[in-house]
């Protein structure tokens, strides 16, 4: 009965969601504080069914019980106990209830966080996020039902995608999951000042940690589904600009616009009516994301299976939640005016200048992703887009972006004046040519023409980013957390911009054939491949292979690509043997067997690239350091004044 109590459990979490919406929005409408104060009892409530009916899907898959399809297509009597567990979210249904989890996780939290807020406030942005668990739930138990029986049951089961059998697959999903539900904390604070008609710098205040929260996570989750795809897939590529990676893409361009816009109407009261509008946008594009990944309407090696009747539930939900967004934003923006102006050289201005250039990026990677939908829509032919086109598009944005971030974070508000501070800029921009030319003519050779700017412009970020806490270092002043947490972020962008530019301009890599005794060489590097051996492992078996590699005769590392084939699908993957040597990764891939005990193989050596990966948890950490400041924790905020009428034609509102 296990598999029932979890349908059942997920069928009160509808109704409960359905009272938290209700609730939520009609009891502040109202003024009904009986109303208000049930919000709580109805998301816990709401949060318990929904971790009921994960564990119950969880137990199931423990116990092999075969006679539950989604199990049965997912899981197999061989699959170790690891995976088994881990296959829960390794298909479309068992993702929808980690999604639906973990949307419960952010609702009990962001009960908690405002029960220090005005009761009314605090409802609605409950009740919101009520209206986005009865649709998630309600899309779940109509086309995705996780828990629908076989009869007869199945003797064993299919198994896992092979592919997904990967140690990163526990790690992955549930994070990006993590920052893609925590999106919509943001989207129902922007939701809930939009009922209420009332918007000032404490909303910006209350909203802003959830937000760098939200970022965290999607920084981190996209960070460990590139790392996995590098060593997993084979090819050994980090970023392919494919659909689904674009998909998380967008909205972390979009939250990362969003933070640096809150940050603006925290501190000065502008930008409101852009704040309110990058926060709907953002939990949009996640939801359009989740379009993407679960209809089939784009291919992709990350994606679900089609099904039109999924992705029709899905569309209508999205125009229904955008919709009615956007036209409360409509409704309400015009009362958000604010006549308080700043300086071209001011601080806003350059924020300002940060969210145009990533929403222009956010743009381009948008109507790339799309581009072969809406050509194959109206029959034009098939369409493919690539990093040819992804590539110079995307940097016309991020570079200037770049340049101005090191000299945005000196300038101070309203004014603009630089100080002190103009000459140590100048100073620190000599130094990051002088490494950045030094990097790439001295350390490695060769490159391409945009690899001086691009470690320039890293190294400029990290000594610009250092420059306001050892100046408060020096005259013994406290740093607060936000401050260091924004440093910390920006080191961990310049460590990435270095990192990047570094892989792009100086990864060397050659695909050969060589039998036993073989050898080849790829820059400083030798290879010599020993043959090959059988392997077995708990569900497949295949072969590894041995390769020595060596640099100027010293031994850098024994190394183990393999071939495995699974017994249950008959799948063969490639495993690829990685291993780093001082700042760059030497990658041995195993490819096809040629006959006469000849292999091709794939040689890679790519410097720096383990960095990127190290720097978005960098970023993600300064993230989380910053939220982690005094002025977030609250004992209460006070309730902010409505916005009169009489202001508002005026134009002295904000």
């Amino acid at each position: 009965m296990i598999p029932e109590l979890g349908q059942f459990a997920l069928i009160l979490a509808l109704l409960l969601a359905a009272l938290q919406a209700f609730f939520g929005i009609v009891g502040p409408a109202l003024k009904r504080d009986r109303w208000m104060a049930a919000v709580t009892p109805a998301v816990t409530g709401q949060f318990v069914m929904v971790a009921t009916s994960m564990g119950c899907l969880v137990t199931s898959f423990v116990n092999n019980d075969f006679s539950v399809r989604y199990v049965a297509e997912n899981s197999n009597s061989a699959l170790p106990l690891f995976y088994r567990v881990a296959a829960l979210w390794g298909a479309h249904s068992g993702s929808l209830i980690l999604w639906i989890f973990l949307l419960a996780c952010w609702s009990i939290a962001a009960a908690i966080g405002t029960s220090r807020l005005p009761q009314a406030f605090a409802a609605r942005v409950i009740g919101v996020l009520g209206v986005i668990s009865f649709g998630f739930l309600l899309y779940t138990l109509a086309t995705s039902n996780p828990f629908l029986r076989l009869d007869p049951p199945w003797p064993d089961g299919e198994s896992l995608n092979p592919v997904l059998q990967d140690p990163g697959l526990a790690g992955h999903p549930p994070v990006l999951y993590t920052g893609y539900v925590g999106l919509a904390v943001a989207f129902a604070f922007a939701g809930a000042a939009m009922l209420e008609g009332r918007l000032d710098r404490e909303w910006a205040r209350w909203t802003r940690p959830w937000t760098t929260a939200a970022w965290a996570f999607l920084s981190c989750g996209i960070a460990l589904g590139s790392w996995w795809a590098y060593y997993t897939l084979g090819w050994g590529g980090f970023w392919f600009w494919d659909p689904v990676e674009n998909a998380s893409f967008m909205p972390w361009l979009m939250a990362t616009a969003l933070i640096h816009s809150l940050a603006v109407t925290e501190k000065r009261g502008l930008f409101k009516s852009w704040t309110l509008l990058l926060a709907v946008l953002a939990f949009s594009l996640s939801l359009v994301g989740t379009f993407l990944v679960r209809s089939g309407v784009l291919v992709s090696v990350h994606s679900f299976a089609a099904s039109p009747s999924r992705g029709s539930f899905i569309l209508t939900f999205l125009v229904i939640m955008i919709g009615s967004a956007l036209a409360l934003y409509a409704w309400r923006a015009p009362l958000l005016k604010s006549e308080a102006g700043f300086e071209l050289t001011a601080r806003e201005s350059f924020l300002l200048f940060n969210n145009i250039l990533l929403v222009t990026a956010c743009a381009t990677v948008f109507a790339g992703t799309l581009a072969p939908l809406i050509s194959g829509a109206l029959n034009l032919g098939k369409l493919s887009v690539g990093p040819p086109y992804f590539n110079p598009t995307f940097l016309l944005s991020i570079l200037p972006l770049l340049a101005l971030l090191s000299v945005g974070i000196h300038t101070s508000w309203k004014r603009g004046n630089l100080g002190n501070r103009a000459r140590l800029l100048i100073v620190t921009l000599i130094a990051a040519a002088v490494i950045g030319c030094g990097v790439v003519f001295g350390c490695f050779t060769g490159g391409r023409v945009l690899s001086p700017i691009g470690v320039g412009l890293g190294v400029w970020i990290i000594l610009s980013s250092l420059i306001d806490p050892i100046d408060r270092l020096r005259r013994r002043i406290t740093i607060p957390r936000a401050v260091l947490g924004m440093t910390l972020a920006h080191i961990g962008l310049g460590i990435f911009v270095i990192s990047i530019t570094s892989v792009e301009a100086f990864t060397a890599e050659r695909d050969v054939a060589l039998a036993q005794g073989g050898t080849t060489q790829l820059g400083a590097y030798q290879f010599q491949f020993e043959g090959v051996k059988p392997i077995e492992g708990p569900n497949y078996s295949g072969v590894g292979g041995t390769v020595v590699v060596t640099r100027d005769g010293a031994l850098v590392a024994v190394m183990h690509p393999e071939k495995r084939q699974y017994w249950v699908q008959q799948t063969v993957t490639t495993h690829a043997a990685i291993r780093m040597y001082r700042v760059s990764n030497v990658l041995v891939a195993l490819g096809q067997d040629l006959g006469d005990g000849r292999w091709s193989l794939r040689l890679q050596v790519r410097p720096l690239v383990s960095f990127i990966w190290l720097a978005a948890f960098i970023m993600a950490a300064g993230g989380m350091l910053a939220i982690s400041d005094r002025r977030y924790r609250l004992a209460r905020a006070p309730a902010p004044a409505a916005i009169p009428p009489a202001a508002v034609t005026r134009g002295e509102a904000g």
